[in-house]
């Protein structure tokens, strides 16, 4: 290497020769941490040849097609996962989200096989179901850069060649990640302020005290897939896909408030936080980001549970006033949270601070009288 103009110039060629030469990811990524961060982009796709219209947006599908052409003709260089890695890394710290963390690269690459070997084949059905461990489980793995997209890449794409769709969703949701960085390399504005900016005027309640606030916070606004979701979040430092996008939808369409306290919120309590894909996916949500959802879908937190939890498996497993008999998990919630929120496993379920039918009335007139 010879000076930081060099260095930028060839940086792609410098992560991959430092690769075949057998030093992991995680030690490239903390070398070159000075470097702006479009190389995760420029080495996960080629040259990256494909470029986006940030005024426009493709949907998930078409820059999953656009940025496949790209892979299909790239001569990966990097090595599938060993077939003989095992796990040898101890629980961090013997407390509560101690118990629900493995740490380094041995875990991580074996969490992939493991994924790729079983849970890959039904992933696209099964990664909505909460309760299920139906997922790859790599979320804080890729952002502490203990594993790569490269790898699981590489890892995943013979399965897709092998006809299993499950595979292709789970690729799918890597270039989704992707685009997150994409995003915030060309418009870095999207982790403090709106994507789309005339949703800066949006009445956004910003109160991040406020009572309704709070009790989305804590885990007690009377509704069950939200409480659970964030009591989950809590207690693991994670939280299952569809519960974000429930508590998400919640909070910036039922309870109108901005979506900055709930990627703040995100931020204080995720092992696996990502500035890129948590702004990303909190403007989603709330409508102002790229590819967002429309701001008439406001999600219904009773009717997905009934869709994807009808059996109650995943709200008892997280909420122990609805139990005669609480799981050890819905009652580790207690023991995490601050004395000073002053409730117990003695107190009696809150109700619902808003209907579902309330929130969504409220959210549907003040989105379709916004003013632009």
């Amino acid at each position: 290497m010879k000076d930081r103009k060099n260095l930028r110039e060839n940086k792609v060629n410098l992560i991959l020769n430092l690769r075949k030469n057998g030093i992991s990811d995680s030690k490239i990524l903390r070398a070159i941490e000075d470097i702006d961060r479009s190389f995760f982009i420029e080495t996960e796709y080629g040259k990256w040849n494909v470029r986006f219209d940030t005024g426009h947006s493709p949907s998930q599908l078409s820059l999953y097609d656009e940025v496949r052409k790209v892979y299909l003709c790239f001569d990966f260089l990097l090595p599938r996962i060993s077939p003989n890695i095992s796990v040898g890394i101890e629980d961090i710290e013997n407390n509560i989200l101690g118990k629900y963390i493995k740490a380094g690269e041995l875990v991580a690459q074996t969490k992939l096989k493991n994924f790729l070997k079983g849970p890959v084949a039904n992933y696209s059905e099964d990664r909505n179901i909460p309760h299920l461990n139906a997922t790859s489980l790599l979320s804080d793995h890729l952002a502490w850069g203990e594993i790569s997209p490269n790898q699981c890449w590489n890892s995943a794409f013979p399965t897709f060649l092998d006809g299993v769709m499950g595979a292709e969703t789970f690729l799918k949701e890597l270039v989704w990640r992707e685009f997150a960085y994409h995003l915030i390399y060309h418009t870095p504005h999207i982790v403090s302020k709106s994507w789309r900016q005339e949703w800066e005027a949006f009445p956004w309640r910003t109160d991040s005290n406020h009572e309704d606030v709070v009790a989305w916070k804590q885990g007690r606004t009377g509704i069950p897939f939200v409480d659970a979701a964030m009591r989950e979040m809590y207690v693991t430092g994670r939280m299952h896909n569809r519960g974000r996008m429930m508590v998400a939808s919640f909070l910036t369409k039922h309870l109108m408030t901005h979506w900055r306290i709930g990627l703040e919120w995100f931020s204080d309590c995720l092992i696996d936080w990502d500035p890129a894909s948590n702004a990303m996916g909190w403007q989603w949500s709330a409508g102002s980001g790229p590819d967002a959802t429309p701001y008439f879908r406001v999600f219904n937190p009773v009717t997905q549970l009934q869709k994807f939890d009808p059996k109650g498996i995943y709200t008892k497993r997280w909420i122990a006033e609805l139990s005669d008999t609480p799981s050890d998990t819905s009652l580790s919630y207690f023991n995490a949270i601050p004395k000073h929120w002053k409730f117990d496993k003695e107190s009696v379920y809150p109700p619902a601070i808003m209907s579902p039918e309330e929130g969504r009335k409220r959210a549907l007139e003040v989105y379709s009288n916004r003013g632009f």
